[in-house]
C-alpha cells in the first residue's frame, strides 16, 4: 500500500518524510498508519504499521529510534536506540543508519539537518516544549556532535493552526510573561478566548537560537481528517482515543 509522504525541498539529500495516516494496518479510530504504542490500539498492528515506515526510510525496524515523549525540553544524542527509551522530546545522531522518529497529533514535529557536518535531530515541540526550550535543547546536541547552528536546516511538519487553535487568556497569560512580545502570536477569538499560532511561534523560537533556516510545511492536522490524525479533533468528535503520526529523519 503507498504511504503518504510529505518532503520538504529544504532539507533534500536527507532521507526524511512527514508521514501522514494513509496506508497503515490499523482499523477504527485509528485507521491508518497510527504509529503511537502510547494509544490503546493493538500492540502488533502499531509494529507493522512502524515497520512500513522503517522500510521507507531504508533501515530495520529495530534502527527507528524514538524517545518516551513527556513535553519537556530536554533532548538527548543517540547512537543506537535505547530500550527503554529516555523521557525527553528531542534527538540528535551523527549514525548513519540510525532513523530519529518523532510521535505527534497536533504538536509540532520538527526535524533538523546539517548536511555539511553530517548531523540531524528531531523534537517534539507541543506549547510547551517550544516554550521552554526543546529546540534550542536539540540544536546544542547537534552542536555536541559537531554541527554548526548557522548551518542548520529545521522543519516543521504538520502541526495545528492557528484557526483551529482555541486557548484561554491563563494560557496567554503564561506567555505574555516570558515576553510581551509573544502577544504577536495570538488573535483575539471569541469571548475571552484566544487563537494561537503555533508553527509561526516555533519558526520564531528556531530563529531565535539562530538556525540558518526555518521552514513550516503548512499541513494542518486538525482540518484534514483524511490525511492526519489531531488530538483536538478527537477531543471534539468525543472519540475514545486517537492515533499518532511520525516523522522520521536518517542520514
Amino acid at each position: 500500500m503507498t504511504l503518504d509522504i510529505i518532503t520538504s525541498p529544504h532539507l533534500d539529500g536527507i532521507k526524511h518524510g512527514f508521514f501522514g495516516r494513509a496506508g497503515g494496518a490499523s482499523s477504527g479510530v485509528f485507521a491508518g498508519l497510527n504509529c503511537g504504542y502510547g494509544s490503546s490500539d493493538q500492540h502488533d498492528v502499531v509494529t507493522i504499521n512502524r515497520r512500513r515506515v522503517a522500510t521507507e526510510m531504508g533501515v530495520a525496524l529495530d534502527q527507528l529510534a524514538g524517545v518516551h515523549q513527556v513535553h519537556s525540553a530536554k533532548a538527548v544524542t543517540l547512537d543506537a536506540p535505547v530500550s527503554p527509551p529516555p523521557q525527553v522530546d528531542g534527538m540528535a545522531t551523527a549514525t548513519k543508519g540510525l532513523a530519529l522518529g518523532i510521535l505527534t497529533a497536533d504538536c509540532q514535529p520538527v526535524l533538523f539537518a546539517d548536511k555539511t557536518a553530517g548531523v540531524i535531530g528531531a523534537a517534539h515541540a507541543g506549547w510547551k516544549g517550544a516554550l521552554d526550550g526543546v529546540l534550542d535543547a536539540t540544536v546544542t546536541q547537534m552542536e555536541n556532535l559537531g554541527a554548526n547552528r548557522k548551518d542548520i536546516t529545521a522543519v516543521i511538519g504538520p502541526t495545528i493552526s492557528q484557526a483551529n487553535y482555541e486557548v484561554g487568556p491563563e494560557f496567554r497569560d503564561r506567555f505574555l510573561s516570558e515576553d510581551p512580545r509573544y502577544a504577536r502570536f495570538f488573535l483575539q477569538g471569541h469571548g475571552d478566548r484566544f487563537q494561537f499560532d503555533l508553527p509561526a511561534f516555533g519558526i520564531d523560537r528556531l530563529k531565535a537560537i539562530g538556525v540558518g533556516q526555518a521552514d513550516w510545511t503548512r499541513h494542518c492536522t486538525y482540518n484534514a481528517p483524511d490525511r492526519f490524525f489531531s488530538y483536538r479533533r478527537s477531543v471534539h468528535q468525543q472519540e475514545a482515543d486517537y492515533g499518532r503520526l511520525i516523522a522520521a529523519i536518517c542520514l
